[in-house]
């Protein structure tokens, strides 16, 4: 079970790092960060999740505390955490585009600058793909954490493949057979799953197993 009030005081730090000093030289009072933290929560609480729920954000959250020493801006990284699911519907393809325009709208309401409002939308735009630039930092620590979940021990990866399919209960056994192998193999043909050192150096190796393993249950 997730833990409310220390997730509100994770989203509260990553929002005060984010203001930084520069946001207080006008000196008028600053949103309260619990409104923002308990509309993010209750769209992480949704009834249609059972991957993307407050369990996968506290993971990604974990994940870029253990690579904060990547990025060049670990705040913004956490609060791109923070909406890179908010908006989650299973039949939907837009889903990241549409959390993107919800840190666009909430963030700069809360007193982040424009810059890092629009590096914080870059960021959960580019968790549709995963791919981040050989220079973008922020986005290999982001998509590393996102992607962490791949490299779990056997148990809990088969929770998490249990949990996708279950959000995706509409689809018929044949097709999602079909869309999930072909999504397997797509991430099994990249040259690396992970782009930060600690990714490649401790998950690669395993997620690539969890793959093909679950690739090869997935064959008729």
């Amino acid at each position: 079970m997730a833990d409310l009030d220390a997730l509100r005081a994770r989203f509260a730090r990553a929002l005060e790092g984010a203001r930084g000093p520069a946001e207080r030289l006008d000196r008028t009072p600053l949103p309260d960060p619990a409104p923002y933290a308990d509309n993010l929560l209750g769209r992480w609480r949704e009834p249609q999740r059972r991957y993307h729920t407050l369990t996968h954000l506290t993971a990604v959250l974990d994940h870029v505390d253990v690579l904060e020493a990547y990025a060049d801006d670990p705040d913004v990284v956490r609060l791109a955490a923070w909406f890179h699911d908010a908006v989650y519907l299973p039949d939907r393809s837009e889903n990241e585009e549409r959390s993107a325009r919800l840190a666009e709208r909430a963030l700069p309401e809360a007193g982040v600058s424009a810059a890092k409002t629009a590096q914080v939308a870059r960021l959960v735009r580019l968790t549709a793909g995963h791919d981040p630039a050989d220079d973008d930092r922020d986005g290999q620590v982001l998509c590393d954490a996102d992607l962490a979940v791949l490299a779990s021990p056997p148990s809990a990866y088969a929770a998490y493949t249990a949990a996708v399919r279950e959000e995706y209960h509409f689809v018929p056994n044949d097709a999602f057979r079909e869309g999930r192998s072909a999504i397997l193999r797509r991430l099994l043909a990249l040259p690396s799953l992970f782009h930060t050192p600690y990714g490649r150096e401790r998950w690669e190796a395993t997620a690539r197993y969890n793959l093909a393993a679950e690739l090869e249950m997935l064959s008729p």
